[in-house]
């Protein structure tokens, strides 16, 4: 007798086999056609090109399947690769794009891009091998053009650079423009296209400083040098140029304190004095010109002492006394380094100072002057000094001292002294062959005469197994040589050689 129960559960059970029946038979004859059609991950399959006639022949016997599993799994393996080397070249292809590659490698980009596009025609005509060929050629186009976009980047800023400091405005912008084409992100383009934008301006306003300056309108030269600094505070004019601003102002108070404390000093103000060299001072601490001018001051070491040190050096240049004349003359100077006085006597001074030591540096050392330079340089000095007695004996106010009187008289002579041959007899034994350096070669002799300049000679003597031998000798100058022996006398021994 069956129960309630039992009629439950055969029901059950009767539903569970026709869903395992249904379910074997979908497996059966399902499945087969879902896994020919798609390949994982569920991509339709794509079936292998008919090679040629005979294939197709062969394809359309119903003997046996298209294409053989070996043959779809190898389709299905190419095909892979060439999606994966076109996703990678998809990725380059949008890096490079947002880098507006077309501005700065449209060439080799589009050469790129032709690769890639024959690979989508061999993809179409599902050639895989042939497709992922392309795409990886591609890629690997794409990929030289991003290695070279860095070092191109670079060139692109220190051209830009370089231009900017040539004033080129339109070539520095031209550069950073593309700079920032390729690298948006970069604040070097984008500051170096903001710099080129305003760089006329920039100019402009340190030129126009620059003119300022030099007329000595230092407030209006700075007021220009911060309105180009408010454009492009880089500029490496700007710096240099304000530092300059500053220290000329610097000096231009300094130099007006000192000169109002020196023109107080001539009026006997000594307070009002001190008052301006301590602002000298305070302008540039610890100036040693302003303090000496307060301690002199304060001593009462004023215009009488400059008047008196003034005096000295006309004496000491009256003198002839040149040397103690710079020296007085930059006492005054260290008083004050603006008067006029003791400047142009200072550098008069020097140039009698120089002119005196070639004089005696050729009176005293007369052999020089064998020496063409020596020579040269002797009938220079002379000229100069010639031409300056001349000068001094017109002027009133100026006179001709002995002592230049002297060397111009001693100098003269030996130069004349210079132009008068010497005789001089030559003795030798016929056999020596002589030559004289300063004139050439003489031969041999017994006895032979030459007129020589005074200067300083080297005879050389030489003779077949005989030593040489050689003879320096002074002509003129007060020697009293009338003659020289050039001969070769020790006998060199013979050396026997078998």
């Amino acid at each position: 007798m069956r129960t309630a129960g039992n009629e439950k559960i055969s029901a059950w059970v009767w539903a569970s086999l026709a869903a395992l029946v249904l379910l074997a038979l979908a497996v059966i004859f399902v499945l087969p056609g879902v896994v020919q059609q798609y390949e994982l991950p569920l991509a339709p399959r794509v079936e292998a090109p008919q090679v040629n006639a005979q294939v197709s022949a062969q394809a359309s016997q119903p003997a046996g399947p298209a294409i053989s599993p070996f043959e779809e799994a190898q389709l299905a393996r190419l095909r892979r690769e060439a999606q994966d080397a076109l996703a990678s070249l998809l990725q380059r292809q949008s890096d490079l794009t947002a880098r507006n590659v077309t501005a700065w490698a449209e060439e080799a980009y589009d050469t790129a891009i032709a690769s890639a596009r024959r690979g989508d025609d061999a993809y179409r005509s599902a050639n895989f091998a042939d497709a992922a060929i392309a795409y990886k050629q591609s890629d690997m186009a794409l990929a030289s053009i991003q290695e070279q976009r860095i070092p191109e980047f670079d060139r692109l800023v220190q051209e830009g650079e370089n231009a900017l400091l040539a004033s080129d405005a339109e070539t520095a912008l031209a550069r950073f423009s593309l700079a920032a084409l390729m690298d948006p992100s970069s604040v070097a383009a984008d500051n170096g296209v903001r710099r080129a934008q305003v760089l006329n301006d920039v100019e402009r306003l340190l030129n126009e400083g620059s003119a300022r300056q030099r007329a000595g309108n230092l407030a209006e030269a700075k007021a220009l040098f911060e309105q180009a600094a408010a454009l492009d505070n880089s500029h490496p004019r700007i710096s240099t140029s304000l530092a300059e601003n500053a220290r000329l102002q610097i000096d231009a108070n300094f130099t007006a304190a000192m000169s109002q404390g020196f023109a107080l000093l001539q009026q006997s103000q000594t307070d009002d004095a001190i008052a301006a060299f301590q602002r000298a001072l305070q302008i540039k601490p610890g100036n040693q010109q302003a303090q000496e001018a307060i301690d002199q001051t304060r001593t009462q070491l004023t215009l009488s002492s400059i008047a008196a040190q003034r005096e000295q050096a006309l004496a000491l240049e009256t003198s002839e006394q040149w040397e103690s004349a710079i020296a007085a003359y930059e006492a005054v100077l260290a008083l004050d380094p603006n008067l006029v006085f003791a400047q142009e006597g200072r550098d008069y001074s020097q140039r009698r100072l120089q002119l005196d030591l070639l004089m005696e540096t050729n009176l005293a050392n007369p052999l020089r002057l064998a020496d063409d330079a020596a020579m040269q340089e002797a009938q220079e000095v002379f000229r100069i000094a010639s031409d300056l007695a001349r000068d001094l004996e017109q002027d009133e106010q100026m006179t001709l001292g002995p002592r230049l009187r002297s060397q111009i008289e001693r100098t003269e002579q030996l130069l004349q002294q210079m132009q008068i041959p010497v005789q001089l007899t030559l003795i030798s034994d016929n056999a020596t062959e002589v030559t004289i350096f300063q004139v050439g070669r003489i031969g041999t002799f017994t006895e032979t005469s030459l007129e020589l300049k005074p200067g300083r000679y080297v005879a050389v003597g030489t003779r077949p197994g005989y030593r040489d031998v050689r003879e320096e000798f002074v002509v003129g100058f007060g020697q009293q040589l009338s003659s020289l022996t050039i001969t070769c006398n020790e006998q060199v021994a013979a050396v026997n050689r078998r």
